[in-house]
C-alpha cells in the first residue's frame, strides 16, 4: 500500500519533477504538507493537504504525483478539505 510508503520529510514532487511539497504526516487518506511549504498570503502558515488519489509513485525519498505541480497545487485541500 502507497500510504505506508509515505512518511514524514519526504518530498513531493509533480510528475514535472517541480518541488510541491514536504511530508508532515499521512492524515485520514491524505499527505499533509509541511506548514514551511504552506506558501504565500493568506495561504501562508496553514497546513495543506495532497489526496493519496494523486501519488503516482513513491521512490527513496519522494513522493511523485500523477499531476505537474502547478496542476497538483490546485488540487491542494486546507485542513477543512475544502480546495485551496
Amino acid at each position: 500500500m502507497t500510504e505506508d510508503k509515505i512518511v514524514p520529510d519526504m518530498e513531493v514532487i509533480g510528475a514535472d519533477g517541480v518541488h510541491v511539497g514536504t511530508v508532515e504526516a499521512v492524515v485520514d487518506g491524505r499527505i499533509r504538507l509541511s506548514k514551511r511549504d504552506s506558501g504565500e498570503g493568506r495561504h501562508k502558515d496553514h497546513s495543506h493537504f495532497i489526496a493519496l488519489g494523486l501519488v503516482a509513485d513513491v521512490e527513496g525519498q519522494q513522493v511523485r504525483l500523477s499531476a505537474n505541480a502547478a496542476v497538483a497545487v490546485t488540487f491542494e485541500e486546507e485542513q477543512s478539505g475544502n480546495p485551496v
